[in-house]
């Protein structure tokens, strides 16, 4: 501990000082005694600190004084009546140091307590042992050297961050130092692998210090259990050099199973492992190989070690040689007839065996000769071997085969000579031969027809039967056989065997029998359909009953097959009042023909012919049976009267007498009917002009379409419409549809002027005419006498004037009419225009004035753009296309107004009409 700075000293001397005089007054008061002190009086310093000591009194003049102590001291400072020291690297357990001061004679003594502290820099956890069994103690034991004072001290023992124990060494002597802790502690398999350590704490609070602590290094403690039995080792009693067989090791009842080391050898050859884990089992396996240096006794060895201990297991295993026995064919393929040598040998401790003959003494070879034949050829050879290792018996063998040489047999049983197939499914044919080399074999027909394509699949079909000529050959020779196929198929009934129809004569005797082709030959029945169980056999009676269908089924082994047979009886023809009655009536028109249905097989034939009067000889048209496209037309007039009817087939004919009436439908055409009528308003009310042909004569009612038409006497215009006449009688009706048009006078419903009230000179004015009439009215125009410039619309309703020329009422202005004109009368009406205002004449010279004054002078005309006006009519498409202008009837250059000149100006030009005349309109008509 470093020594007191100057300023701590000085104010250490004045306290003790102060002490010092307050002490002597005290004492003077008191009377004595004089002494010492010692600061600090105990004292509590880590082991090698260091510390300063006060030692100091209340003697007014000690004669002297000191500090006593055994420890090493560092600087000592003075006062008169103190002094303080050093003390340094204090490491005793405990001192006392002794403070004393010379007064009056006396010796005056203050004594201290310094004691050390060792804090727990080493803590030290004894080392477990590598392994510990389970389920033994084991100890562990804690040592923390010179740490203290111990009765400061505490230990603890842990596992991991658990507790185990703890100890506190309260109550010990101050002096002493360091402490152990040991615990005995069950070792469990939980325990495996857990950290033990130990804590120390030095606690020294209570003497204002601090608490110290510090651990040991943890040390794992390794849990094992290794069952006392040994390990049970499977592994093969005898190994064959060269040959690898597996062998495995296994022990169960260890713990850590994964921590067990496995040592597995053959003899000095350690062999590779793969071991696998299974709780506290443990396998081992391997494959052990055998060399021929390792031939005799070995001995394979299991030892498991775990936890410092093992387990073994040891096997004796007998390593042997053994070569398989050579067997050889002095001549692999000899031909039929030559000898052969058959000889079997093996190694030197074998005992071999040909063909069931052993050899005389191990080690030597055995013989066999034989003649080849054909039996020979594929005959295998066997050559045993036995050898004894060990007290066991081994056996080897060795085969051959030879093959013999000889030329093609063909056999019944490898090539038969019938073959059967049935029809339809595909088959393989084989026909094999014997023989060696293998031969070939080719099936054919005799004359060279139909090949059989032997050993492929196919389909059989019947054009396969028959008989083939097969041939094997090889290099030895060859053979020859004829063999036939048999296709089996089902039944089949054919037109020609089993025809879909047959006709018996009534009256006659006949048979039903069916032919059916199949292989093998069917049984042929036939039955009646609806009598089941009911065959039909052997000749009947034909009668009319006999007639229907029959099914024929033929059957045999393949099949069977059933067909329908209709049989039909014929007979002569016989008539019958409902199908053929002797009074009919035929209507015209409807589509009907007289139907006379003759009784009779084969259908006889019939023919209805007129006997007498104005239908002798005409044929009736007769319905046919089944009504076809191709069926007779009906006629359009039918004469009636009476007809003979003849019927005919081929087993006779029959006559029937038949009275044939007319009758028709009613009819209605344009004649009699026509679909346009017309009325004229204001006559007097009319029926309808419809009648109607027919036989009886029909009533005919006409009705108007939508609302019906009132009754009144005179006909308006509103009786216009669609009507529907229908005529009626005993076998129809006709209807026809009637379009009513009410025509009437026409009336010039509208004429306006636009402007209206006049128009200034030189303005324009459009007039407007609207009339009402039927058949439409055809519009016309009278203007005064002198207007020019006039222009009209294609249907000439309205007239247009560009440019009013006013002169005292003369020119444009003046009165206009109206006229509308149809077939049934006339109908006019005026409207004046006035021109208002002095007009201007300006005159345009020379060749310009000559034409006005001719234009005036030739009245009313139109201008022309490309075409000279012509009177007569024009085509209004015509007229449009190529930009004709319109012209007014009346236009030419005659004198008279009722004929118009001819030809007329080219274009540009004008053409005149005389002062007075009425101008017309040209009519435009479409084309």
């Amino acid at each position: 501990m470093p020594g007191p700075s100057p300023g701590l000293r000085r104010a250490l001397l004045g306290l003790w000082t102060a002490l010092g005089l307050g002490l002597l007054g005290f004492s003077a008061v008191a009377q004595e005694p004089f002494w010492a002190d010692l600061q600090p009086r105990v004292a509590l310093v880590e082991r090698g600190g260091s510390l300063w000591l006060n030692c100091s009194t209340n003697c007014p003049r000690p004669e002297r004084g000191g500090l006593e102590t055994s420890l090493r001291r560092n600087g000592t400072q003075r006062g008169l009546r103190w002094l303080a020291r050093q003390l340094v690297d204090i490491r005793e357990p405990e001192t006392q140091p002794i403070c004393f001061f010379r007064c009056a004679r006396r010796t005056l003594q203050a004594r201290g307590l310094i004691r050390t502290f060792q804090r727990p820099d080493r803590v030290e956890l004894v080392p477990l042992p590598p392994w510990q069994p389970v389920g033994e103690n084991f100890t562990l034991s804690c040592r923390v050297p010179g740490a203290g004072p111990r009765g400061s001290l505490t230990l603890t023992l842990l596992r991991g961050a658990q507790e185990l124990i703890r100890r506190s060494f309260a109550g010990e002597p101050p002096r002493a130092r360091g402490a152990v802790l040991t615990a005995t502690v069950l070792a469990r398999r939980e325990d495996h692998g857990a950290n033990f350590s130990c804590r120390a704490e030095l606690d020294l609070r209570p003497h204002g210090l601090g608490l110290f602590e510090n651990s040991s290094a943890p040390r794992e403690l390794r849990i094992f259990a290794l069952s006392p039995d040994p390990p049970l080792l499977a592994a093969p009693r005898l190994l064959e050099v060269g040959s690898e067989k597996p062998v495995s090791c296994h022990l169960d009842g260890l713990f850590p199973a994964s921590e067990a080391e496995v040592y597995l050898a053959l003899g000095d050859q350690r062999l590779n492992l793969n071991v696998t884990l299974e709780g506290d089992a443990l396998m081992a396996t391997a494959t052990a190989t055998a060399s021929a240096e390792q031939e005799g006794a070995r001995q394979l060895v299991c030892n498991v070690t775990l936890g410092g201990e093992s387990r073994e297991t040891r096997e004796n295993v007998t390593i042997y040689s053994f070569p398989p026995p050579l067997l050889t064919l002095s001549e692999p393929s000899p031909p039929e007839g030559e000898m052969v040598t058959v000889t079997c040998t093996a190694g030197a401790q074998a005992l071999v065996t040909l063909e069931g003959v052993p050899a005389v003494v191990p080690g030597q070879p055995t013989q066999l000769q034989l003649n080849a034949t054909e039996n020979d050829d594929r005959r295998g050879f066997f050559c045993d071997a036995i050898l004894e290792v060990d007290g066991e018996t081994l056996s080897k063998n060795a085969s051959a085969e030879l093959r013999v040489l000889y030329a093609p047999r063909l056999d019944d049983s490898d090539c038969p000579r019938t073959w059967t197939w049935p029809e339809g499914p595909e088959q393989t044919l084989r026909c094999e031969a014997r023989g060696n080399p293998a031969p070939s074999v080719h099936c054919a027909r005799p004359d060279g027809g139909a090949v059989l394509a032997l050993g492929l699949l196919g389909p059989v079909t019947r054009a396969l039967a028959g008989t083939y000529r097969c041939r094997a050959t090889n290099v030895q020779g060859q053979a020859v056989k004829d063999v036939t196929l048999t296709v089996e198929y089902a039944p089949a009934l054919d037109s020609v065997g089993c025809p879909e129809r047959i006709t018996w004569l009534e009256g006659t005797e006949a048979s039903l029998s069916c032919v059916a082709h199949g292989v093998p030959p069917p049984n042929v029945s036939c039955v009646r359909s609806g009598e089941a169980g009911v065959f039909v056999e052997g000749l009947l009676r034909v009668a009319r009953e006999h007639a229907g269908t029959y099914r024929c089924e033929a059957t045999n082994a393949r099949g069977s097959a059933a067909k329908n047979v209709a049989v039909t009886v014929e007979y002569g023809p016989r008539f019958e009042e409902p199908s053929c009655p002797s009074n009919w009536t035929w209507v015209e028109g409807s589509g009907q023909l007289f139907s006379c249905e003759v009784d009779g097989k084969p259908e006889p034939s019939l023919e209805c012919m007129g006997s007498e009067g104005a239908n002798e000889g005409v044929l009736l048209p007769l319905a046919p049976p089944d009504p076809s496209p191709s069926a007779p037309s009906i006629p359009s007039d039918l004469t009636p009267g009476i007809y003979i009817c003849n019927a005919t087939n081929s087993h006779g004919s029959m006559v029937k007498t038949v009275v044939v009436s007319a009758e028709s439908p009613p009819q209605m055409d344009e004649s009699t009917c026509p679909s346009h009528q017309t009325w004229l308003e204001g006559a007097e009310a009319a029926a309808l002009a419809c009648a109607a042909r027919g036989r009886p004569f029909p009533g005919v009612r006409c009705s108007r379409e939508g609302a019906p038409r009132p009754k009144r006497q005179r006909i308006s215009r509103e009786d216009a419409g669609t009507y529907v006449c229908v005529a009626t009688n005993a076998h129809g009706t006709d209807s026809r549809t009637v379009t009513v048009g009410v025509e009437y006078r026409p009336v010039v419903a509208e004429l306006a002027a636009s402007p209206p009230g006049g128009v200034r000179p030189g303005g324009n004015f459009t007039l407007t005419c609207r009339a009402e009439a039927w058949p439409p009215a055809q519009i016309s125009w009278r203007a005064p006498p002198g207007a020019l410039n006039i222009g009209l619309s294609s249907n000439n309703s309205t007239l247009s004037v560009a440019g009013a020329m006013g002169s005292h009422g003369g020119d444009h202005g003046g009165e206009y009419e109206c006229a509308a004109t149809n077939a049934h009368g006339r109908h006019a009406r005026r409207i004046t225009v006035r021109v208002a205002g002095p007009w201007l004449w300006v005159a345009v010279g020379g060749a310009a004035g000559g034409a006005a004054l001719l234009a005036a002078g030739a009245g009313l005309a139109f201008y022309v753009q490309s075409t000279a006006c012509k009177k007569g009519e024009y085509n209004v498409q015509e007229a449009e296309s190529s930009g004709e202008a319109v012209c007014l009837n009346g236009a030419g250059g005659g004198a008279g107004g009722d004929t118009g000149a001819e030809g007329g100006p080219e274009a540009g030009g004008a053409a005149e009409s005389p002062a007075g005349d009425e101008v017309f309109a040209i009519q435009l008509t479409s084309a």
